[in-house]
C-alpha cells in the first residue's frame, strides 16, 4: 500500500509555492535574490516537487511552520538547477535539529582495537537514508551567505554524489567528463590535503582535506558562497562545479 501512495504522490502535480511566500524566501536567502529570472523559476518549480516528495521532520521542540520549509526546500534545492529533479531520487526524508547534534562513531583500526567517539554535526547525509540538517547552522549560513558555508549544499552533495552508488566525490556524469572531473579533483584533492597536513592554513576549509567526498562537498559550497575563493584557489574544480551546478549566484556581484 505505501508503494502504491507513493507511486501516486510521484505522478501528481506538485502545488506551487505561493508568490508571496517566495518573495519572502527571496527576503531571506540571498542565493535566490541573486539568481537570473530563469533560474530562480526553476529553484521554484524543484522546492515545489521537493515539498511535494519529501517528509520534513523536526526533531524535539523545533516548530517548522510552511515558510521555513519552503526555505529549507529550496536551499536543498539549489545544487540541482542544471542537474534537474534526478538528483532528488533515492531518499524520501529531510530531519531538522534545532541545533547542531551529536552522533556516536565507531572504527576498527588495523590493530583490531575498537575506537568510539562522539561528533557534534551541522549536518549529515545518509546514502540509502534521511537527510539531515541543523536549522541553527541554516540561519548562520543565511545570515552570512558569502562567507563559504552552506549546510545544505554540502548534504545535498553528498546525495548527488551517491547517486551512482559510490561516495567517491564523483557525481554521476558523462562518461568523457567524468574521467576529466576524477583527474582534475583528485589533483586538486591531493595537493590540498598536502597543504593541509603541512599545518598551512588554507583559504579553503580545512575540513574538505577530510577525503575526497568531502572536497566534493566543501567545494560545493565555496561554488555558491565564496566563488572567487575558490576560482582563485582552484580553478579547474571550479569550472568542473560551474558546468555542474550552473554559474553562482555570486558570481558576478562577489
Amino acid at each position: 500500500m505505501r508503494k502504491l501512495i507513493r507511486r501516486l504522490l510521484a505522478g501528481a502535480t506538485p502545488e506551487p509555492i505561493s508568490p508571496e511566500r517566495w518573495q519572502a524566501l527571496r527576503a531571506r536567502a540571498r542565493w535566490i535574490a541573486a539568481l537570473d529570472g530563469e533560474r530562480e523559476g526553476r529553484l521554484q518549480a524543484l522546492a515545489s516537487r521537493f515539498l511535494h516528495e519529501k517528509t520534513i521532520t523536526p526533531v524535539g521542540d523545533l516548530s517548522l511552520d510552511e515558510d521555513r520549509r519552503a526555505l529549507l526546500a529550496a536551499l536543498c534545492c539549489l545544487p540541482l538547477l542544471e542537474f534537474g529533479a534526478e538528483g532528488l531520487h533515492g531518499w524520501s526524508q529531510l530531519i531538522v535539529y534545532p541545533d547542531a547534534f551529536r552522533v556516536n562513531r565507531s572504527h576498527v583500526d588495523a590493530a583490531g582495537v575498537l575506537h568510539e567517539w562522539d561528533d557534534e554535526l551541522s549536518g549529515e547525509s545518509w546514502e540509502h537514508g534521511p537527510l539531515i540538517l541543523s536549522w541553527a547552522d541554516i540561519q548562520a549560513d543565511l545570515d552570512e551567505p558569502d562567507a563559504g558555508f552552506c549546510v545544505a549544499v554540502h548534504e545535498m552533495a553528498h546525495k548527488l554524489d551517491a547517486l551512482d552508488g559510490v561516495l567517491d566525490g564523483t557525481p554521476p556524469l558523462p562518461r568523457a567528463w567524468q574521467t576529466q572531473w576524477a583527474r582534475d579533483f583528485q589533483h586538486a584533492y591531493d595537493a590540498f590535503a598536502a597543504e593541509v597536513d603541512r599545518g598551512r592554513e588554507t583559504a579553503i576549509d580545512a575540513y574538505a582535506a577530510e577525503a575526497p567526498e568531502e572536497f566534493f562537498a566543501v567545494c560545493s559550497e565555496y561554488h555558491f558562497s565564496d566563488p572567487r575563493t575558490l576560482q582563485a584557489q582552484m580553478p579547474a574544480v571550479a569550472a568542473h562545479l560551474a558546468r555542474l551546478y550552473g554559474p553562482s549566484p555570486f558570481g558576478a556581484e562577489k
